[in-house]
């Protein structure tokens, strides 16, 4: 397996939560299982900026943007038992993640007024 992208991106929390006023907004832009994992968290705003900023690094690493080849909601991060986030894809970003056999790997930080993201993507060269 070789690295096939790489993507970051940096979002400012305060915007995402004025954002986030919007139901719409958010039911656009966050798939269901992360709506619930925010929910259920007490730092939702740094949360709902850093998966943001995964879907807009995500974009960057495949190269195109999100929005180009699938919906937003297609691509939802998701913390495992421990914490750690991880993508979960459905639709047509799943079909492409299969079809290309790529793996993707993300790390999410947050710190004042920001969050952030980096993305990096494995598979084969074609």
């Amino acid at each position: 397996m070789s690295i096939v992208g790489i993507g970051t991106d940096l979002v400012k929390i305060e915007r995402m939560e004025r954002a986030a006023q919007s139901e719409h907004f958010v039911a656009r832009v966050f798939g269901e299982q992360e709506r619930t994992l925010f929910a259920k968290r007490k730092k939702a705003p740094q949360m709902l900026a850093a998966n943001f900023a995964a879907k807009e690094a995500f974009g960057k690493a495949i190269g195109t943007g999100i929005m180009k080849e699938f919906a937003l909601g297609e691509v939802q991060v998701l913390r495992n038992e421990h914490g750690a986030p991880y993508f979960a894809f459905s639709g047509r970003a799943q079909h492409l993640m299969h079809e290309r056999r790529w793996t993707a790997h993300v790390s999410l930080t947050h710190e004042g007024e920001y969050a952030a993201a980096f993305v990096v993507l494995e598979g084969e060269f074609t």
